[in-house]
């Protein structure tokens, strides 16, 4: 493990106290929990913060979704200060503070070793991956380790400032992203950053400062060495947080999407007339509009969504082969299923009822009647259904079969097993299924 980049550290910490009277945070605007765990680590003779996304949120006017905190007491010291903590973590230990449903996480700062690649509590692979940091440090070089500068603030409850080593209070307010270090060594030691660079200028409305943007296209590949667990996550992240368009069409600038969603890339460069992206982006659409009316969104119809055109493409390409349909169906939906799990590992919890949607779709064709009152009575029907009304997006060919079925819906039996699975507040799977339809 030699002659790998390192982050640089070209960016000489230098502190920058912005008042309060400049910043505009109020502690009334934070977690009564996380002010809690500020005060009494001050009162036990530690130095803490709030930091990270939190204070990023705050200073654009955004409630945050979690308030962490930095410290320079160790997981052990913190939760000799709190009952209800819990340590987790192997790379780097953590610290929960567990408040009811809320937990605060409590992290140690952290440094970012670059006299020798094994140090101890650090490994760096010779692509420049990281693959270990557990170094603990001082809250300068906990900055400059951090991603970027946007994520590099720390709220103190000492002098109610915001503290700023690498320039970040200024690149908020003017709304950009910007590394911290040199661009291509950070993304070689994390490619996930990458990803995390289009997810939170979509989520922000940042713009991404040129050389951050740079190297991403050329280094997108470096994405197939990251867990595809991982990779999940962060397309959960990206696409069921509210911002799904927009993290979508920052994947396609910055050349991401064929590495997190290949088969779908493919698709729809294929597609000339563009039918399948239209329809794509008004199933993310209704899933941001979902979020942001506080309603439920499901993963299995997301994916159902994303996936539908590497689907479609797939199909075409088995009944030219000249297998019959219900067969190439299934071989398509099995085949774009495997190609996706081996990169996101999406969950069969997922990916079953996703593939029972497209499945699906050619019974809403037949119109016998016992074939409607099997279908009405599926547990897939609804979500199947609200996908039929998104493809109208792509082809109004589709028109007389909503019609139809939503009339179905509306004189089927109310004591059959189909209304049991319609109602919005239901708690069975189908319930959820409805997910981004609407």
């Amino acid at each position: 493990m030699t002659g790998t980049p390192k982050p640089s550290v070209s960016v000489a910490p230098a502190l920058r106290v912005i008042p309060r009277d400049v910043h505009g945070i109020s502690r009334k605007q934070m977690s009564r929990s996380a002010l809690k765990v500020l005060y009494h680590l001050r009162e036990a003779g530690f130095s803490a913060y709030l930091v990270g996304g939190a204070v990023r949120d705050l200073l654009v006017g955004r409630a945050p979704k979690d308030f962490d905190i930095a410290t320079d007491a160790t997981p052990e010291q913190v939760k000799s200060i709190f009952r209800n903590c819990r340590l987790i973590g192997r790379r780097f230990r953590l610290a929960h503070v567990v408040f009811g449903r809320e937990i605060i996480e409590v992290a140690t700062f952290r440094a970012s070793s670059v006299n020798d690649d094994e140090e101890e509590g650090r490994q760096v692979l010779d692509s420049g991956r990281l693959v270990r940091d557990n170094v603990y440090g001082s809250i300068e070089e906990d900055a400059v380790r951090r991603d970027f500068t946007a994520n590099a603030l720390y709220y103190s409850i000492a002098d109610f400032g915001v503290h700023d080593y690498v320039g970040g209070f200024d690149d908020v307010q003017a709304r950009t992203l910007r590394l911290i270090g040199e661009p291509e060594a950070r993304y070689r030691e994390d490619p996930v950053r990458m990803l995390r660079a289009a997810r939170l200028a979509a989520k922000l409305d940042f713009s991404i400062e040129p050389a951050t943007a740079a190297p991403i296209p050329r280094l997108a590949s470096l994405l197939a060495d990251a867990a595809p667990a991982r990779l999940f996550e962060e397309a959960m992240k990206l696409f069921l947080a509210g911002h799904a368009r927009a993290s979508f069409e920052q994947l396609e600038a910055l050349g991401l999407l064929p590495e997190l969603l290949p088969e779908t890339a493919q698709a729809l460069a294929s597609n000339k007339s563009g039918a399948l992206r239209r329809m794509l982006l008004q199933g993310l659409r209704n899933t941001d509009a979902r979020v942001a009316a506080g309603e439920p969104v499901s993963p299995a119809f997301l994916f159902a969504v994303l996936l539908w055109p590497a689907y479609c493409r797939a199909l075409a390409q088995l009944q030219a082969q000249g297998i019959q349909a219900v067969e190439a169906q299934r071989r398509a939906a099995d085949r774009v299923t495997l190609k996706q799990v081996a990169r996101t590992a999406l969950p069969r919890r997922f990916s079953l009822p996703m593939q029972e949607i497209w499945l699906l779709q050619p019974r809403f064709a037949l119109r016998q009647r016992k074939r409607v009152s099997r279908l009405l009575s599926h547990p897939r029907f609804r979500a199947a259904f609200d996908f039929l009304e998104l493809r109208l997006t792509a082809s109004t060919s589709h028109a007389e079969d909503v019609a139809y079925w939503r009339d179905a819906q509306v004189t089927a039996p109310t004591d059959g097993v189909a209304a049991k699975h319609q109602g919005p507040g239901d708690d069975s799977d189908d319930g959820m299924e409805r997910g981004a339809a609407r």
